[in-house]
Parts: structure tokens; sequence; C-alpha cells
């Protein structure tokens, strides 16, 4: 009993140096940080992915890298020196992570390009990786002479509005976003028949539906042409990083 005060006070001595080492045992809870870590990291170094990457695959997640099953005993039998989230993610488990005294980092996600390129940059430092290997945001297409609005259409009949990172994209690669107000927004089918964007970017899953029936109702099909309907693929709207600069090319040859 008597070795414990000291034990103690050694660990306390040792946890300024864990959180400047570099990581050697990572781990994920967040699905962004699951793509972060699989576009950046060692494979060696990596314990754990969350679940959620199945739901979303992406091309530079091969089949074999290791897994959690999200549950707070497997996670820390795993004993990861970094445990990497989303700033909204998995919050209790991660309070609960951190009060068994593991490191955990959550990451801001950002609002706009600009804070696209510093949350790749966080990211990097937090697992001591080059700064260099950081994208940057692209130069801006040229915009072209006659203004098309672009409606970003999502599930339950839910449009992307002004202010969100999705919107600053759209802009970005040449489009107007076709809604003016701020934030994500329920939709009016009356309205968008009468006044209808010149292209429909479908940004849902591509399986049928409740939440796809507002996309499906004739008057809207014929209010925009069929070849006007513009499909990215969904999984690119999830997560930002340095494959967004590629949805800006995407939408820039979409205006042609």
């Amino acid at each position: 009993m008597r070795h414990r005060p000291a034990c103690f006070l050694l660990a306390l001595l040792l946890l300024p140096w864990m959180a400047s080492a570099t990581p050697q045992r990572i781990l994920s809870l967040d699905l962004c940080t699951d793509w972060l870590i699989a576009y950046h990291a060692d494979r060696e170094k990596v314990v754990g992915l969350s679940q959620l990457q199945h739901r979303y695959p992406v091309h530079w997640i091969a089949p074999g890298w290791p897994l959690h099953d999200g549950n707070l005993e497997h996670i820390f039998a795993l004993q990861p020196d970094l445990v990497l989230t989303g700033q909204f993610s998995a919050q209790q488990l991660r309070q609960r992570l951190q009060s068994l005294g593991l490191r955990v980092e959550a990451l801001p996600l950002p609002n706009t390009l600009q804070q696209v390129v510093e949350y790749e940059r966080q990211f990097l430092r937090t697992l001591h990786l080059p700064q260099t290997l950081a994208s940057t945001v692209p130069p801006a297409p040229a915009r072209p002479a006659k203004t098309q609005r672009l409606l970003l259409l999502g599930a339950n009949a839910i449009g992307t509005g002004r202010e969100t990172l999705e919107s600053e994209i759209l802009e970005y690669s040449g489009w107007t976003n076709y809604l003016t107000a701020p934030g994500y927004q329920r939709l009016d089918l009356e309205r968008l028949v009468s006044d209808p964007p010149d292209a429909i970017l479908w940004a849902a899953p591509g399986d049928q539906a409740l939440a796809n029936q507002f996309a499906e109702h004739p008057a809207l099909a014929k209010a925009v042409p069929a070849e006007r309907w513009l499909a990215s693929e969904f999984w690119r709207w999830q997560c930002p990083g340095p494959w967004t600069w590629e949805l800006i090319g995407q939408l820039h040859q979409w205006l042609d």
C-alpha cells in the first residue's frame, strides 16, 4: 500500500510525455476519423477503426483493417494510446475512456473550405505526421457566364441552404445555391415546381425508401428534366477531407 502514492505521482509525471509521444496504437470512434486514419496513417499503428465505415465504404480502406465493436470493454482491452473522434460523436463513450486514463482527441468539424485544410492539419499534428501531407484548397474554377442554380436535395425533402460547408462546395465549384436561406430546410414541392432549379443534385442513398418519395414525385420529375438530375457518390458528402477537392472538380464539370 505504501507504494501507491509513488506510483500515482509517477503516472502524473508521465502524462505530458504520453500526450507528446508519437502514437503507436491508434483507434477511431468516428466515420470521418476512420477515413483520415486510413488515408494518412500507417496500418501497423492502427488497432481499431469503427464499424461505421462499413456503411460508407471508400476505396482506400481495403478489407483487413482492424475493427472494434464500439463497446467500452473491447476498446479498453485494445489499449490504444490515442483515440480519435469527431466533436459530436460518442460523447459518453469518450468521457468513459478518458476517465480510464486513455488519451482521447476530438477533432472539430469544419464549416468552410479553409477549415477543411486546418482540420486535416490538426489531424496530422495529433499523429505527429508531417504538415506537408495536408492538402490545400485548389484554385477556384472559372465561373460560367450564365448563373446556374443547383439544389442539393437529400432524403426526407431536406435541401441544403447557405452558410454550410456543402453550400460553399457548390458555390466554389461555380454553381449558385438554389436555396438562399441558411441551413438545412424542408422543401416545398409547389415552390420547386413553379420555380425549378437549373439542376438537382440527388445526395441521398440510392436504395428505395420512404425517405426518397419526395424526390420521386412526378411533378418534380416533370419540372426538372432527367438529364438535369445529377448524382454524386453519396460517401463524398459524409465527411470533409482531401477528397473534398475531387468533389469540387466533379461539380464544376457538370456545369458544362
